[in-house]
């Protein structure tokens, strides 16, 4: 299946200047996607849909929504849906981490991350899919972490890894059901990125620590990401889906 010459890629979590989702809006707009912005800031989602717009020439468009809130979430999207062309891609990014020991862990704490990274991939993903169904095309790629492979040993512990296993479960599943569509659904399981979600800026220090678990001589990049992900919605993936990408610089070989 082409895609249509007008396509949008939306993405979650897109805001925040240092982060993975942010990184992927500009890498995608500079490849020719119409862009989708959801976050949770309405006014900041619509900032940066107008820079985004104004440097790169393409159609952007962002919507306020916790990717908590499955009706939020629909209302986001049927509002892109009415703003942009075509939805040919989502790419599910939003996520919080998640420093809190086992022990010390609170029930509040388990749902507020496995509502955010793991039931509002699914929300996102379930509505998006609806437009894919029937326009029988579509790419998505959630991101995953390796935690999920390694059981934790990140900045982040029990909760976020066991969100971040329920995506590569769920990417799994919805390939499956999806794909009689031509609708692919891939996961992209990052190691060490210097992004906030490490618990601030990384510094030389952190980055030397964290590169001597790696094969390659330093930590990733949210660019590093952001080229993963757009490789994965691209038209030439089309024969790729159900699959797990690490983009970890050898930290976890399998």
């Amino acid at each position: 299946m082409t895609f249509p010459a007008e396509r949008t890629a939306i993405v979650t979590g897109a805001v925040s200047e240092r982060g993975i989702g942010r990184a992927t809006v500009t890498y995608l707009a500079a490849q020719g996607w119409n862009i989708g912005i959801i976050d949770l800031d309405d006014a900041a989602c619509k900032a940066a849909a107008k820079e985004i717009a104004a440097e790169y020439g393409v159609q952007a468009h962002g919507v306020g929504a916790n990717v908590a809130n499955e009706a939020e979430v629909r209302t986001a999207i049927d509002e892109l849906e009415a703003e942009l062309p075509q939805i040919v891609a989502l790419a599910n990014v939003a996520g919080v981490s998640s420093p809190i020991g086992y022990l010390e862990l609170e029930p509040a704490e388990w749902d507020r991350v496995l509502n955010i990274n793991l039931n509002g991939v699914h929300y996102a993903t379930r509505r998006v899919a609806e437009s894919m169904v029937k326009n029988r095309i579509g790419r998505i790629v959630n991101i995953s972490s390796v935690s999920a492979q390694r059981g934790g040993g990140t900045f982040s512990k029990t909760p976020y890894s066991v969100a971040k296993a329920g995506v590569i479960g769920l990417t799994r599943a919805t390939a499956r059901e999806l794909g009689e569509y031509d609708i692919t659904v891939n996961a992209i399981s990052p190691g060490p990125i210097d992004t906030d979600i490490m618990g601030g800026t990384l510094s030389q220090e952190r980055k030397d620590e964290l590169t001597k678990d790696l094969v390659v001589n330093r930590v990733g990049s949210t660019r590093d990401i952001a080229a993963a992900i757009a490789f994965l919605i691209s038209e030439d993936s089309g024969y790729i889906s159900g699959q797990t990408l690490n983009v970890d610089g050898g930290l976890y070989m399998h």
